[in-house]
């Protein structure tokens, strides 16, 4: 793993807690975890204990119980999977897990995650110290397991691809009216403005930018910026 200035770790390293430890391992397995539909925050953790048919018992995390159906029950990872940088490595891929992942990542100011070839990205609504010029220089090259989640990494990936295979590259960033698309867009160019003017080869490779269909809030919920590499 690459190393960062201290100060800008926390926005990009996952740190070591509690939760990866062997008690909780053991404290996990004990309660039978799993996770229940919940009106508030859309699923809740909950301890399994006693199924009835296709009825399942469970006790809540503030000590309540409550009956659910069998079928509305999804498994939960074990704690060793707490804040995992690339989802398609956890045992229970589900939608509790997913968004359980995402949050917790988000809540460490951890707004990358990978779900195997995609990049998911958590809009923070602010500026976090991980777009400097220290910050390329930290990913170009790298491959995508040997530095943390970044758009940058997707980036690098796919400038080198062009490189290497002399073909066109595409980066699609997509989402809800104001999920981040025009921002990682620029951050996307600015990677390839830096490693571009520092390849040897640069008057033999023109890496274009441009951006396509994009529709306003009113027109469209969903909008599209597709950034194409042209060699």
């Amino acid at each position: 793993m690459a190393d960062l200035p201290t100060d800008d770790n926390k926005y990009l390293f996952l740190e070591n807690d509690f939760r990866n430890s062997g008690v909780a391992q053991a404290d996990w397995a004990a309660k039978k975890m799993v996770w229940v539909p919940s009106d508030r925050e859309g699923f809740e953790a909950a301890s399994l204990k006693e199924e009835k048919g296709e009825q399942v018992l469970v006790e809540l995390s503030n000590g309540q119980k409550a009956t659910v159906n069998k079928d509305d029950i999804q498994k939960m990872n074990p704690p060793k999977f707490s804040k995992v940088e690339d989802m398609a490595a956890l045992t229970f891929l589900n939608e509790a897990s997913v968004l359980h992942n995402l949050r917790e990542r988000y809540f460490s100011s951890l707004i990358y995650t990978y779900s195997g070839l995609f990049c998911v990205v958590v809009n923070p609504y602010k500026m976090l110290p991980i777009y400097s010029e220290k910050i390329i220089e930290m990913y170009k090259g790298k491959k995508r397991h040997e530095v943390p989640p970044h758009i940058y990494s997707i980036t690098d990936n796919a400038y080198r691809n062009m490189l290497q295979d002399r073909e066109d590259q595409s980066i699609l960033c997509t989402g809800e009216s104001g999920a981040g698309k025009t921002e990682n867009t620029k951050k996307v160019i600015q990677y390839l403005a830096v490693v571009a003017s520092s390849h040897k080869g640069k008057k033999d490779v023109n890496p274009v930018s441009s951006t396509h269909g994009t529709k306003s809030a009113a027109q469209s919920h969903i909008s599209r910026i597709s950034v194409h590499f042209i060699k």
